[in-house]
């Protein structure tokens, strides 16, 4: 699987939130070779969803580590992730 197609399977996976915004930022190129990394990819996540009102940060990665936890760590590396609720924008 190529990071264009783990990517597609990101967006899959978090559509269950039915965000208003989702962005996929592939950083992998910027971590390529450093210690730990097995391979897998490196992204920024943006997401707006309903799903997270009223949620602590805590509660909203929590939500979508658990929507990626089958590619987490062999196809996923590392998540920076930034989710908002719509009224946090």
């Amino acid at each position: 699987m190529n990071h264009s197609d783990l990517q597609d399977e990101i967006r899959r996976r978090l559509t269950a939130l039915e965000p208003q915004l989702l962005e996929i930022v592939d950083d992998s190129a910027q971590h390529a070779g450093h210690a730990g990394n097995k391979g897998g990819g490196h992204f920024t996540l943006t997401v707006v969803s309903s799903h997270f009102s009223g949620k602590s940060q805590i509660m909203r990665h929590r939500i979508i580590y658990q929507a990626l936890q089958e590619l987490i760590p062999s196809r996923i590396h590392a998540l920076s992730i930034s989710a908002y609720a719509p009224e946090d924008r």
